[in-house]
């Protein structure tokens, strides 16, 4: 049996494990996400000890972003203008290339979560979905046809803009880049920056849930009419608090108001904005059959 490794390179944590899928996840280690030079020291030194008790055919990297995925590109497989201080244009698939020597495969920790679910998760048996993270910041990933979508550059969800009433909500926004974008209005970072205290801290009947529903279900309503999606995902830490999903699914479909006609069924909409059925392994294991993807 071929065995892979798999990363998923966080911006606060790195998962290494090595294994075939969920049934065969052999080993696994986790660690901070300090320094490039330290946190890729830990996970080559992991694979290389793996990689010595058996020969692992491929990696996977599950990886935070912004990413050059060009392959003509001269910077194909560094993250790139990221804002997380000290990793912005690291070269993560030539580190890890020139020190393991094994064929490695790269793509967004989003997409990757958005593969584990295509092959043993919520979204088994469809084509074309959407997988959405909302948690420390915003991400999406979208699987078209059975592939993953690529193009200039990988899909920027959490960055689309959105109605944002400041008579309602008078937060200015958390992004760096853009400030009220739907990621600097309603991820983890900006609840607790907006509220002073951690969304998994707050009160179910705290405002800040209302407020998080509204801007769910707005930009919801907007993947639905771009991507047509047969499945919307929502996974990360925010998504944890289970009481949003009737609400969201509630509000999307007051916002699409009868347009999408094969949602308005409650048994239809049910199952079709869900969370993710890996849990918090969908990263790793998306990352896990990007590694077998490649050895094909």
């Amino acid at each position: 049996m071929k065995l892979f490794g798999g990363i998923e390179a966080g911006g606060t944590k790195f998962v290494c494990s090595v294994g075939s899928g969920p049934y065969d996840l052999s080993d696994e280690i986790r660690f901070p996400t300090t320094t490039p030079e330290e946190t890729f020291g830990r996970a080559i030194a992991y694979f290389q000890d793996q990689n010595a008790k058996q020969k692992l055919t491929s990696i996977g990297v599950a990886a935070f972003g912004p990413l050059d995925l060009d392959i003509k590109s001269a910077t194909f497989g560094y993250i790139t203008s990221t804002p997380k201080p000290g990793w912005a244009f690291t070269n993560v698939l030539g580190i890890l290339s020139d020190e393991l020597n094994i064929p490695i495969g790269i793509d967004t920790d989003v997409n990757c979560a958005a593969l584990g679910e295509y092959e043993w998760g919520a979204a088994q048996g469809l084509e074309t979905f959407i997988y959405l993270t909302i948690g420390t910041g915003i991400g999406g990933g979208i699987v078209a046809e059975g592939n993953l979508l690529h193009g200039a550059m990988h899909p920027e969800m959490g960055h689309i803009r959105i109605p944002y009433n400041r008579e309602k909500d008078a937060y200015k926004g958390y992004c760096p880049y853009h400030q009220d974008c739907f990621e600097g209005i309603a991820s983890g970072s900006a609840i607790n920056d907006r509220w002073k205290i951690p969304a998994e801290n707050l009160p179910r009947n705290h405002p800040a849930w209302d407020l998080e529903v509204e801007y769910i279900a707005l930009a919801l309503a907007n993947y639905i009419l771009v991507v047509s999606p047969q499945i919307i995902i929502l996974g990360g830490g925010v998504m944890s608090q289970r009481e949003l999903f009737p609400k969201i699914r509630l509000r999307v479909l007051e916002l699409l108001n009868g347009y999408i006609s094969k949602l308005e069924n409650k048994g239809t909409l049910e199952n079709f904005i869900v969370p993710p059925e890996l849990g918090n392994k969908s990263g790793v294991l998306g990352a896990i059959e990007l590694a077998r993807r490649i050895s094909l």
